[in-house]
């Protein structure tokens, strides 16, 4: 583990969207939240960790080179997205938040100096899950006002840096983020000497849209999520209802006990998942059902079973009576009527879940019942509604039964954050930090980016990880 003092705070700073006669940054500028925003309003805030493998990165090039461009072009960048400046409030007259933007509000940023080892931090293996929280700065949250995010650039002398990006979820989502980092990298990258005052225009997929009016609340869910955040306040934090505080973690171990790792399954794994699961579910209908039946068995449904079914085995079902898994779907890419155009700002996801009994994964066919649980819920989203059981999931939610595990996804395999190119070249890794606060397991894909693998990260206790690293491995072997 990296010695607790291996990190070494530089500087502290506020970046202010660039100011000019004609830019907007100069008025105040007000986003209601949605019923979807909603959902997320107490849930621990996202963290995401870019390291960028750079040998030429003297202090002397950091500060002078690099660390100027980048401060330069994320004041231009945020321009373009405002709320990130601003700030989460709760006014008293309001029946729900909103973010507030007005003149001099600015972005915090921590600049920092690490001698830890870059190549460790940024590797697959197993290390301890606390080793990444040097590098994630605080979001400054209080009882009446919440920041929408941080940053934090860190050096590794004549190894890298690292970019930090910590954003409160009830303002935004992972493919919003994506798109904030990638309009950043753009305009860092194309940025010309001499040419401050004329920054490059972004390409239009990279300008969010902050038109509310294509969210439609046709299930009434906005009520229902706020309440659910109000009783939570009120009986288990124990705080005042309007509060904006939210909790270090959800459910689980302390990150304090916990290690964390990165797997990875190729293009060809999952074609041998994909028959093995196919094998498996043809068994189960030709000895138990006498039925034919097609399962979708996507990259992301064979990657969830998959881990999920290795995960409750690493740990051998101790105390564990069900398994209820959370995932969100991007509803940008859904035929919805108004069309949520794919650059909207804030959260666009619908949140679904599986459910399953501790014994599935003790079976001999458990990963294509597991997989065909999956398969169910993502085919009978569009017949359903995408919001077709969300009270009853929020109401199971509040009262999970003793025994049952609790997980959710974070990331996701098409937000491309291994294209996220400063100008230094691609990261070198991309890790979701907060994935030891959320109970969580991270998607992302695979560096490469063209063979279609998949980057899995999870954070689990030591002997749990070990046990899972040989049953990961095993697994895609054939028996």
């Amino acid at each position: 583990m990296a010695p607790s003092n291996s990190v070494k705070i530089l500087e502290l700073r506020q970046v202010a969207p660039a100011c000019s006669s004609t830019d907007q940054s100069n008025t105040e500028f007000t986003l209601p939240l949605t019923f979807m925003d909603a959902l997320w309003l107490k849930f621990p805030p996202a963290e995401s960790i870019f390291f960028y493998e750079l040998t030429e990165s003297s202090p002397t090039v950091f500060i002078s080179i690099i660390l100027p461009k980048l401060i330069t072009s994320l004041s231009r960048a945020l321009v373009n997205f405002l709320p990130l400046a601003g700030n989460l409030i709760w006014p008293q007259d309001s029946p729900k938040p909103l973010i507030l933007y007005t003149p001099n509000d600015a972005v915090s940023l921590t600049i920092a100096e690490s001698s830890a080892d870059f190549g460790r931090l940024s590797s697959n293996e197993i290390r301890e899950a606390i080793e990444l929280h040097p590098y994630t700065p605080e979001l400054c949250i209080s009882d009446t006002r919440a920041s929408v995010l941080a940053l934090q650039i860190t050096l590794f002398p004549n190894q890298g840096f690292c970019i930090s990006f910590v954003t409160h979820h009830a303002a935004l989502d992972g493919k919003t983020t994506a798109m904030f980092i990638k309009a950043w990298a753009h305009i860092c990258k194309q940025l010309e000497p001499g040419k401050i005052d004329q920054p490059p225009l972004l390409p239009a997929d990279l300008i969010p849209s902050f038109d509310r009016s294509v969210i439609k609340d046709v299930a009434g869910l906005e009520t229902e999520h706020l309440n659910y955040w109000l009783v939570m306040n009120e009986v288990v934090l124990k705080s005042n209802p309007r509060s904006l505080k939210v909790p270090p973690n959800i459910g689980g171990p302390e990150p304090s006990d916990l290690v964390r790792a990165t797997f990875e399954l190729s293009r060809e794994d999952i074609k041998f998942l994909r028959k093995k699961v196919q094998s498996q579910f043809d068994r189960i209908l030709k000895e138990d059902r006498n039925e034919t039946k097609q399962l979708h068995l996507s990259t992301f449904v064979l990657t969830c079973a998959y881990t999920l079914a290795s995960m409750m085995k690493a740990r051998g079902g101790d105390g564990i009576n069900k398994v209820f898994f959370l995932f969100s779907v991007d509803l940008r890419s859904r035929s919805l009527d108004p069309p949520i155009p794919n650059n909207y700002f804030g959260n666009c996801i619908a949140c679904q879940h599986v459910v399953a009994g501790a014994r599935i994964f003790t079976e001999e066919n458990g990963l294509a019942m597991i997989a065909e649980k999956f398969s169910e819920i993502i085919k009978g989203m569009e017949s359903r509604g995408l919001f077709e059981g969300a009270r009853e999931r929020l109401a199971e939610l509040a009262s999970l039964e003793p025994g049952t595990q609790f997980l959710g996804v974070a990331g996701s395999t098409r937000f491309d954050f291994y294209r996220s190119d400063f100008g230094w070249g691609e990261p070198e890794k991309v890790e979701i930090a907060s994935i030891d606060r959320t109970n969580s397991v991270s998607l992302v894909e695979s560096r490469d980016g063209m063979t279609g693998g998949v980057e899995i990260g999870l954070a689990l206790k030591r002997h749990e990880m070990e046990t899972f690293a040989s049953l990961f491995v095993n697994g895609l072997k054939d028996n």
